[in-house]
């Protein structure tokens, strides 16, 4: 019965690991083959438009920008969260020697708080809620972009053909983000929130970019492609600092698992292509 137990267990997960893989390759191919060459295209554009000539790589200093803005980030939250944590094992020595209960439970909880700690720096490290909401964040500002490029549209053949690229593309990724955000230590209600908000990126997008339209900003384009900048260099951060390191370092079917990403970021490639 245990055996059956530990079975059962070990193939859920398994699943989910290669789940994620496939996850992890789908994120690779976006930030590959969508989110960077995009952002890449709108930026050097509006260089172009402006006459900025320089020897300086400034569209990949923007990238860097964006990805040391969530490093940065991430370590001051991570800091104070694992100064708490510290403060928080140190509390059960106090009673240690009081009595003889307390000694046991200061004993038996020792490999527990080891443990623990151990978690923390799984969780912080692989599957936390800063990160979890740092890729819904990117994804969320990515949407945007794509809604603003549908906006930005002057016929209505290339609206539909835009549309139907992006809904294709999005119900894949949807489904990649709701797999990390499973993982991860969210609550329920706001993995529910973050999908939610997610669906209503593009949508909010388009409504920008006709208002762009309508206005005839001058440095809109510009500031667009900007902040496509600080969303690449945030997803780059994600996609190689934590989801493919957490998958590709923990133990077991390392092939199989090489060969999930890989059909993950093939799915993307194809549906680019055909794009």
């Amino acid at each position: 019965m245990l055996q059956h137990g530990v079975s059962a267990s070990e193939i859920h997960r398994t699943v989910l690991s290669l789940i994620s893989c496939f996850a992890g390759g789908v994120f690779l191919a976006a930030c590959l083959l969508d989110i960077i060459p995009d952002y890449l295209l709108d930026i050097n554009a509006e260089l172009d438009a402006r006459k900025v000539e320089t020897s300086f790589p400034l569209p990949e200093f923007i990238m860097a920008a964006g990805f040391f803005m969530v490093l940065i980030l991430e370590r001051i939250v991570l800091n104070f969260r694992e100064m708490a944590a510290s403060q928080e094992e140190r509390a059960p020595l106090i009673p240690d020697n009081s009595n003889g209960h307390g000694h046991g439970h200061g004993h038996g909880t020792s490999p527990d708080l080891e443990g623990s700690g151990q978690h923390v720096h799984v969780d912080f490290q692989a599957h936390s809620p800063f990160r979890s909401f740092m890729l819904f964040l990117s994804l969320s500002l990515h949407s945007v972009f794509e809604g603003l490029a549908i906006g930005l549209q002057s016929t209505d053949s290339k609206v539909l053909e835009i549309c139907i690229a992006i809904l294709v593309h999005k119900s894949i990724i949807v489904f990649s983000l709701s797999v990390k955000l499973v993982q991860s230590t969210v609550r329920p209600l706001w993995i529910a929130a973050y999908i939610t908000v997610f669906a209503m990126m593009s949508p909010i997008g388009i409504g920008i970019g006709i208002s762009v339209m309508e206005a005839r900003l001058a440095a809109g384009a510009l500031i667009q492609a900007i902040l496509e900048g600080l969303a690449a260099g945030t997803f780059i951060y994600i996609t190689f600092l934590e989801i493919l390191p957490h998958e590709l370092n923990s133990p077991g079917k390392q092939l199989l698992k090489v060969l999930f990403i890989l059909l993950g970021f093939s799915v993307m490639a194809a549906l680019t292509l055909l794009a």
